[in-house]
């Protein structure tokens, strides 16, 4: 059946307003129909439709006795799991706003966003990170409730701490659940994204624009009912959010949580997906690992690899490598690229199997526009795009000018409206892994070391960040004088086995407090500095990144050398 007859064939679809009232409708139309497969001890385990409805509206019940009320902040951190989909969907069922929080940022980060969000409950995972927080939980948080997933800290720095299946065992099973009628026009999760300068903002997504972009992408990628998707992608990530859970809830074919990331080819030999979802890393990934075999040429050696039933892979998040593309165009498996930002909901452009053009990555979505300005900047306007940034309207009005959102990246369209991404206006990183790093905040950090006197940061499309770092010849000799370390000259002391561990322990000292995707995996200590006559750098002394790339393209290629 295809994707559209199963749509229709529910009185009203399309006419749909919240995720709640997608995700209810689902239920009644499919019923006992297994759902979703999760791993419980040994094996995946199956949960129908029917099943996963009431245990939305019990959790739902249990967050109203907890006192979650409509419009409230609620926070969740927490891995991909069972539990994740249920408090989204039981959070909007309350009329309350789902703010998820990635579960890899450092404790003051994640501190951060609690405080930013107003939020007055969070549902963590486990005791680890909370415990990690120590003195933050006293100074900041003293009204703040805590619901554990898993089991309670030994000491707590809270008033309030919940276990969650203590809780719902104290509620009655006949309990009235509860309901709440959303419009379409309130917001239904804000999710927080770095903004030009590192600081992180909260995109507000309404219904509206989340039930807006998942019809959008179904409307000309079929999925049937028979499909079975893997999700490997964190879900605290718009990407995986809405083209893996809402997408699957609108199709109503099957979902299958991956264990973990060392796992996930395991789970394709045991699950055999059909319809998967990553970013460029992970299908960088399996090129490796088939050209370590010498398999990249073996017909159906992909196939086998992601579990022998694969139809359909979407990347996102990044660009694909050219050889990846070779890999998928050689294998006969669809690899469709697509473009967005967590602004937009997040899909803007998709590839389709009937229109799919190496190079770039699709023509936009139906109801959603694009165009090009003068100076190249990415234009889009339509219902995917975000209501704002939570308590920060002049930011907002900077990026959404006349109704056109300002996406900051470049790109050109060609006649028959395909989209090619050609650089970005801002100065972010956009990783492999599909992570975005502000540059400038990190080089801000590491010109603080008094061993530094200029930085820049690196690592666009790949999987890790690297620096290339002009010493502070000054304190560098002091340093040197210091511990008797024998060089003869500048260029050797930037390549001395021990002057680089100094440097590799003070920048891993600098950079603690930030999450494992903005630390510098890799670096080069030069010989001279920037300067202003190769133009490297202007003459207010900043930097002009693309020069800078070419003049150094022969270090850089070194630091990410195997």
């Amino acid at each position: 059946m295809r994707i559209m007859d199963s749509l229709h064939s529910t009185p009203d679809w399309t006419n749909t307003k919240t995720i709640v009232d997608l995700f209810f409708r689902r239920v009644d139309h499919c019923g006992d129909r297994e759902a979703l497969f999760f791993r419980s001890g040994e094996s995946f385990v199956a949960v129908s439709w029917q099943t996963l409805g009431e245990e939305v509206r019990r959790t739902a019940s249990m967050l109203v006795e907890l006192g979650v009320q409509p419009g409230q902040h609620v926070i969740q951190i927490s891995e991909n799991r069972y539990e994740w989909i249920l408090f989204d969907l039981a959070i909007q069922l309350c009329g309350a706003v789902h703010v998820p929080i990635h579960a890899t940022l450092s404790a003051n980060q994640i501190a951060f966003q609690i405080m930013d969000s107003g939020a007055q409950l969070v549902i963590l995972s486990s005791a680890t990170l909370y415990q990690e927080m120590g003195p933050l939980l006293d100074d900041c948080f003293h009204n703040i409730r805590w619901l554990f997933l898993d089991f309670l800290p030994q000491t707590s720095h809270s008033q309030t701490v919940y276990l969650r299946h203590e809780l719902a065992d104290r509620l009655a099973a006949d309990r009235k659940s509860y309901e709440h009628q959303a419009s379409e026009n309130d917001a239904a999760t804000i999710l927080y994204t770095s903004g030009t300068t590192g600081e992180p903002k909260g995109v507000v997504l309404t219904h509206h624009n989340l039930i807006s972009n998942t019809f959008g992408i179904l409307t000309d990628n079929r999925q049937e009912p028979e499909d079975l998707r893997l999700s490997l992608l964190p879900w605290s990530h718009i990407f995986a959010r809405t083209c893996d859970i809402y997408c699957w809830i609108a199709s109503g074919c099957q979902l299958a949580i991956a264990e973990n990331r060392e796992k996930i080819l395991d789970n394709c030999q045991e699950l055999k997906p059909t319809l998967l979802n990553a970013v460029p890393y992970f299908f960088d990934k399996l090129y490796q690992t088939l050209a370590e075999k010498d398999a990249t040429k073996t017909p159906g050696s992909l196939n086998q690899l992601l579990g022998g039933r694969i139809r359909v892979c979407c990347s996102g998040g990044a660009a694909l490598p050219g050889h990846v593309e070779e890999l998928f165009s050689h294998q006969n498996i669809a690899l469709l690229s697509g473009y967005g930002l967590t602004e937009t909901s997040p899909v803007i452009t998709i590839s389709t199997l009937k229109e799919n053009r190496r190079g770039t990555v699709g023509k936009p979505l139906r109801d959603v526009e694009i165009r090009i300005a003068a100076d190249g900047e990415i234009l889009t306007r339509g219902p995917h795009v975000m209501k704002g940034y939570y308590n920060d309207p002049v930011a907002t009005t900077e990026v959404i000018r006349d109704g056109w959102l300002h996406t900051g990246d470049l790109g050109t369209l060609s006649d028959d409206g395909y989209l090619t991404i050609t650089g970005r206006k801002k100065e972010m990183i956009v990783l492999s892994t599909g992570k975005n790093v502000s540059p400038v905040n990190l080089e801000l950090m590491l010109v603080d070391i008094p061993l530094i006197l200029r930085a820049f940061v690196l690592g666009n499309d790949r999987s890790s960040l690297a620096a290339l770092i002009v010493p502070n010849p000054k304190v560098l000799r002091r340093e040197i004088v210091r511990r008797s370390i024998a060089v003869s000259s500048p260029e050797e002391a930037c390549s001395h086995p021990q002057i680089m561990e100094i440097y590799r322990t003070t920048l891993a000292e600098r950079l603690k407090t930030l999450a494992s995707h903005e630390q510098i995996h890799k670096f080069r200590l030069l010989g001279r500095d920037f300067n202003t006559e190769m133009g490297e750098l202007t003459p207010t002394l900043k930097l002009r990144r693309d020069v800078i790339l070419k003049n150094f393209e022969v270090e850089i290629s070194a630091m990410y050398a195997p």
